[in-house]
C-alpha cells in the first residue's frame, strides 16, 4: 500500500480523515501531531492513542518549541508584530512550522501522499499547500474535508459506520492554543457586532490583587522575570501562567483572509501582549528614530508574508537579519504593573537609554546648543514650506 502522512489533531476532521484515507483511498495511513505548546504530556498521549484506534499504522508526536521560537516568535518580538496593531500571530505563525515538520516526516518514511483536514474556507488551507507544495513539489496533496464539502453529521455518521462511537459533540467554542497564543473561534465570532463572553475564554480572572513584574531584555529576547533568569521559552510560560489569572490579552482580530474575505476571531494572549508592548517601550529608549521607523516598516511587512504563508520566501531571511541586528543596544528592564484585564507599562532601565544624554532634557533646558543656534536651526527647517507657499499663494 502507498503511505500518506496526516496532519492529525485528534478532532473530527482528522479523525475522519484517518478513516476515508484508509478505506476511500486504500492508503496506509501515518498520523503526525505537531506540538507548537498546546498539548499537556497526557493530551499527547491521548491523542496517539486514538490514532492508533482509528487505524493510523504509526503516529508521531513532534514538539518542536525551540524551532518554533528561534525561527518565528524571536522575530516576532523583534519586530512587535501585531496583525492590524492587534493580533500577535498566535495561530497562523505555527501552522506554517507544522506544515515544514509534516513534510520531513513524509520525506523520512517514504510518502507518497500528505494530507490535511482544512476546509476551503479559511487561510490554513493556503499555509499548508504552499509550505508542500514548496517544499516537496514531488508529493500529492489529499484533503478530504475540502474536497468533500461534507457536513458535521456527515462525518459523524461515516465514521459510526465505520465502528468509531466517539463522542462528537461540538464544543460551543473552537480553541486552538500554542505558546503563542490561543484563539477563540464561536457564533459570536461570525457577527460583526457581538462580543465573546467571559466564559468563552479558556483563562477566567482568578487575580484581583495589583503587583508590579520586572521583565529583563537581553538584545532584544526575555532573558528573565523579576531577577530570576531562564530560557526565554520558559519565561514565556511561566507569564503567560501569571498575566493570564488577571485575565489579560483578550481581545478580536478582525482582519482580511487570504482569500479574499473578512474574518472575525477571539484570542487570548497574555505574554505576547505584554512581551511586545514591553519590548517596544524599551526599543523607544534605545533606538534612534530611524530605526524605529524602518523597523516598523519591514516588520509589518514581515508579520503580513508570515501571516500569509510566505514564510520561505528569501526576503524573510533578509529582513530576519535587520531586525537581529537592530536589537544589539535592546537590553534592560521593563518595569509592568499587572492588574485586572490590563497592564500598564510603568518605565524602563537601560544602560543604553539615549534620555541620558547630557545634551539636554526635553522641554526643559538645552546643553549643547544656544538660543540664536535653535532660531537658526528653525529658520532654515521651514524653507521648503516657506517657498512652497511663496510660489503657491493663490493655493492657499
Amino acid at each position: 500500500m502507498e503511505k500518506v502522512v496526516l496532519a492529525y489533531s485528534g478532532g473530527l476532521d482528522t479523525s475522519y480523515c484517518v478513516k476515508y484515507l484508509i478505506h476511500e483511498k486504500q492508503l496506509e495511513v501515518h498520523t503526525i501531531l505537531v506540538n507548537t505548546g498546546g498539548f499537556s504530556e497526557k493530551e499527547l498521549e491521548e491523542t496517539a492513542q486514538k490514532a492508533y484506534e482509528l487505524g493510523s499504522s504509526s503516529h508521531s508526536n513532534k514538539t518542536i518549541l525551540d524551532t518554533f521560537y528561534n525561527k518565528a516568535i524571536k522575530y516576532l518580538i523583534f519586530g512587535n508584530v501585531l496583525k492590524n496593531n492587534t493580533y500577535p500571530l498566535s495561530v497562523s505563525a505555527e501552522r506554517i512550522f507544522q506544515a515544514i515538520e509534516v513534510i520531513k516526516y513524509a520525506k523520512e518514511i517514504g510518502a507518497n501522499y500528505i494530507a490535511h483536514g482544512s476546509t476551503g474556507a479559511g487561510n490554513d488551507q493556503i499555509r499548508f499547500d504552499v509550505i508542500f507544495q514548496t517544499l516537496a513539489p514531488e508529493i500529492n496533496i489529499i484533503t478530504p474535508i475540502r474536497d468533500l464539502q461534507l457536513s458535521r453529521q456527515e462525518e459523524v455518521s461515516y465514521l459510526e459506520k465505520h465502528g468509531v462511537n466517539y463522542s462528537w459533540e461540538k464544543a460551543q467554542y473552537s480553541i486552538n492554543k500554542g505558546i503563542w497564543g490561543t484563539s477563540v473561534g464561536g457564533k459570536e465570532t461570525l457577527t460583526s457586532h457581538q462580543s465573546l463572553p467571559e466564559s468563552a475564554y479558556p483563562s477566567q480572572l482568578e487575580n484581583k490583587e495589583e503587583t508590579t513584574i520586572t521583565l529583563h531584555f537581553d538584545q532584544g529576547e526575555l532573558i528573565g522575570l523579576d531577577n530570576v533568569k531562564d530560557t526565554p521559552i520558559s519565561n514565556i510560560k511561566k507569564l503567560e501562567q501569571l498575566a493570564s489569572s488577571y485575565a489579560i490579552g483578550r481581545d478580536i482580530h478582525v482582519g482580511d483572509t487570504i482569500i479574499g474575505i473578512k474574518g472575525r476571531v477571539g484570542f487570548e494572549a497574555a505574554a505576547p501582549l505584554l512581551i511586545i508592548k514591553a519590548h517596544h517601550l524599551l526599543e523607544k529608549h534605545v533606538l534612534t528614530k530611524w530605526q524605529q521607523y524602518w523597523k516598523e516598516q519591514l516588520a509589518n511587512w514581515y508579520g503580513m508574508l508570515l501571516h500569509e504563508g510566505n514564510y520561505l520566501d528569501p526576503v524573510m531571511r533578509n529582513i530576519e537579519v535587520f531586525l537581529e541586528d537592530s536589537q544589539k543596544t535592546v537590553t534592560g528592564d521593563v518595569i509592568v504593573r499587572l492588574k485586572p484585564y490590563h497592564f500598564v507599562l510603568e518605565g524602563v532601565a537601560s544602560d543604553f537609554d539615549l534620555m541620558k544624554s547630557d545634551f539636554g532634557q526635553y522641554g526643559e533646558m538645552n546643553n549643547e546648543w544656544t538660543s540664536e543656534d535653535a532660531k537658526g536651526f528653525i529658520k532654515i527647517y521651514g524653507n521648503a514650506n516657506k517657498i512652497y507657499h511663496q510660489i503657491n499663494s493663490s493655493l492657499v
